[in-house]
């Protein structure tokens, strides 16, 4: 039997629905201290284990309080990838928009291309 596709989004049926959240509408926002605040009693508890997928984590009983405790830890660090993803990609953004003349950009470019047309280096194409 393989592993389930744990990357796919929750199905209809598979999403949260109360009384405030439509089924239609579900946010993606990721609490990091939501899930640290709620691993680290348990995580306190167990003292150490070792990394979540390693030989040695697998050589662990499944009932074995180390396993689940890295589990636990390999949970909150996806926390807070992924609460931190957005945060740097709008960053790059940031930084990539201010890092040019893109208005200086556009007009070479257009140039550039009134240009080609002009000379027949390039031939627009007929929608017939």
């Amino acid at each position: 039997m393989s592993p389930p596709d744990v990357r796919r989004p929750a199905s209809p049926q598979d999403r949260p629905t109360d009384d405030h959240t439509s089924s239609a509408i579900v946010s993606h926002q990721v609490s990091w201290w939501s899930v640290h605040t709620h691993v680290s009693p348990l995580l306190a508890g167990v003292g150490s284990w070792p990394m979540v997928g390693t030989p040695a984590w697998c050589q662990l009983d499944d009932d074995h309080p180390a396993k689940l405790a890295a589990i636990y830890d390999a949970a909150q660090h996806w926390a807070l990838r992924v609460e931190t993803c957005p945060e740097a990609r709008a960053e790059a953004s940031r930084d990539i928009s201010g890092a040019a003349d893109w208005g200086a950009a556009v007009a070479r470019s257009t140039r550039r291309h009134a240009d080609a047309v002009r000379s027949g280096v390039y031939i627009p194409r007929v929608v017939i």
